[in-house]
């Protein structure tokens, strides 16, 4: 198979028919095998029913139906584990993003043999000060801690080696910073194309201002866990023995000035040097008990699902945690 395209949704029914039709056009006048996951996170509209339609009309077309909303990177994780084709091609559900983009896409992947192609939406339709503005300041400092050299980080439309999408582990909230994750799974060669970003049609954002807060927390959590994840004592356990010796250093400082040159001078207690020896020594402990827990975290940290899947459709090969 050519092309997987993935669709993480939530309350897009009024766009669903209408993207559907717009892909399998392109697919077809580029004569591409393909298939079509819907992902649908919960929605309280119709968007299900609207793929079992799709679906029932054109076997390309696969669903995946969350119990509630577990998020976009959820959703992101589970169509990847069922994509089977060649290049994996993700996109939004609500048309801003162009199905046009694809065999451009697909072939940048195919032919230049590049790992992950991320979409640049350079002229945008979204508000200036609510989304433009923050927005670059995001990518300035995902750029900044990453070393990944992309002008934008949350384009929804992205182009995957399938080897790619197979290897990294999407959670939480780190759909942003794929690219990242792909770049500290070893696949480096990461590239960016202008794309076309088109005004919402229907609906509604899903995503309010409090995505950048989070977006910028999940940015340092990921500097952390691909310098540290694997060796969290390298950093606690070196915090920690460097604050222990500060702590010794004051303490031996505090014994030679009471023994040696003021022995009938104030208490030890009553020397502030006291007090900074002893808070030392203590972090220093914590640090290095944290480092130690760390380590013990993650040799026994157990994979559940983060995610509970209601109802499939075309995926026979999928399990099904909750039926209907």
């Amino acid at each position: 198979m050519d092309i997987s395209v993935v669709i993480p949704l939530l309350n897009e029914q009024e766009s669903l028919k209408e993207l559907h039709d717009w892909i399998v056009k392109v697919m077809q006048s580029n004569r591409f095998s393909y298939e079509i996951i819907f992902i649908d996170d919960g929605s309280t509209d119709d968007s299900w029913n609207t793929i079992q339609t799709l679906s029932a009309n054109n076997s390309a077309v696969k669903g995946i139906r969350f119990l509630k909303n577990f998020g976009k990177s959820q959703a992101l994780h589970a169509g990847f584990e069922m994509a089977q084709g060649d290049v994996v091609i993700t996109m939004d559900a609500d048309l801003q993003d162009n199905p046009e983009e694809i065999p451009e896409l697909f072939h940048l992947i195919k032919d230049n043999n590049i790992d992950l192609v991320s979409g640049w939406k350079k002229v945008r339709y979204d508000s200036v000060i609510s989304k433009n503005l923050p927005s670059k300041l995001f990518n300035w400092a995902a750029r900044k801690t990453s070393g990944v050299k992309l002008n934008d980080f949350n384009c929804g439309l992205k182009a995957y080696r399938k080897a790619v999408i197979k290897t990294i582990d999407v959670h939480g909230e780190m759909h942003r910073y794929i690219p990242v994750l792909a770049k500290n799974a070893g696949f480096t060669n990461i590239q960016e194309k202008v794309v076309k970003h088109q005004a919402r049609k229907y609906g509604t954002t899903k995503f309010g201002m409090e995505r950048f807060l989070n977006g910028f927390l999940d940015l340092i959590t990921i500097w952390f866990i691909s310098k540290f994840g694997r060796q969290p004592m390298h950093l606690f356990g070196a915090l920690g023995v460097l604050m222990f010796i500060i702590g010794c250093c004051f303490a031996i400082y505090l014994g030679i000035d009471k023994l040696f040159f003021s022995p009938y001078g104030r208490l030890i207690t009553q020397r502030p040097q006291f007090y900074i020896s002893l808070t030392a020594m203590i972090i220093g402990t914590q640090l290095f008990i944290a480092g130690f827990l760390g380590e013990l975290v993650l040799r026994s940290k157990n994979q559940e699902k983060r995610y509970k899947i209601q109802q499939t459709i075309n995926l026979d090969n999928f399990k099904v945690e909750i039926t209907s």
